[in-house]
């Protein structure tokens, strides 16, 4: 980067358990929807390395961080360099706070945690029911200690290994094992629907409803679906599943 170009803007607030780290790209113009420049993942990591110099001694070693980006859309080796840099300064980049279904994708990618928050826009007319937002697929296996949570549906094509967990507010569709966490309808919406190719949990929830699954249902090989009636959680396989079982 040469001394004319703006640069990308840092800002670091230690939480109790973590650090949260905001990262704000300069716009090509001053209008309000104006794109972002687009820096390399060498000049990201670069002016990180800058500020986190100006700011150290202020947390602990091993710190996990929480990388807050807004709208900023980041792929993954620009991600991944985040985290060089973090890792250089002994902390660790464990979530990645995005409006961006393609910032989620490339830090699921990456391994990291993912949280999706829905942008926060006014409607211009009250009575106008928002978009839910698009489905957030990704195509790996869910490692131990990741954490995916997103405002709709969630497509996972790999396994979900033991200690990750999925929240959604929409379905959860897992086209490999279920071992760890999922959550669908997080926010209320008893209509959900969980659909795994292979069941391993010990629980899923759905809704505000949980369910225990017992050890008959564990490892059945044939698809199958958990939703709730109104006797709780059902798991049936898909090709029995009719939806008009929903109450």
């Amino acid at each position: 980067m040469s001394d004319d170009t703006p640069h990308p803007e840092w800002q670091l607030a230690p939480q109790e358990n973590f650090i949260r780290l905001s990262l704000t790209l300069p716009t090509v113009t001053t209008a309000p929807d104006s794109p972002s420049l687009v820096f390399s993942h060498q000049q990201l990591q670069q002016s990180l390395a800058n500020y986190l110099r100006i700011m150290s001694g202020r947390w602990q070693d091993q710190t996990l961080v929480r990388l807050a980006v807004n709208n900023q859309l980041l792929d993954t080796r620009q991600l991944q360099a985040i985290a060089a840099g973090l890792k250089e300064q002994n902390l660790t980049l464990q979530w990645v706070e995005t409006n961006r279904r393609q910032t989620a994708v490339a830090a699921a990618s990456a391994g990291l945690s993912v949280d999706q928050t829905i942008a926060d826009k006014p409607l211009v007319d009250p009575s106008e029911v928002p978009s839910p937002p698009k489905p957030l697929v990704v195509r790996h296996t869910l490692r131990s200690g990741g954490e995916i949570r997103h405002g709709g549906d969630v497509v996972i094509i790999g396994d979900v290994n033991p200690g990750s967990s999925i929240v959604a507010d929409g379905d959860i569709l897992i086209w490999g094992c279920l071992r760890g966490m999922a959550h669908a309808g997080a926010k209320g919406n008893d209509q959900a629907v969980i659909m795994i190719l292979r069941l391993a949990a010990c629980q899923i929830r759905i809704g505000d409803r949980l369910a225990r699954v017992g050890a008959d249902a564990v490892d059945r090989r044939e698809p199958e679906i958990a939703y709730i009636t109104s006797e709780g959680i059902r798991l049936t396989p898909v090709r029995q599943f009719q939806r008009s079982a929903l109450f």
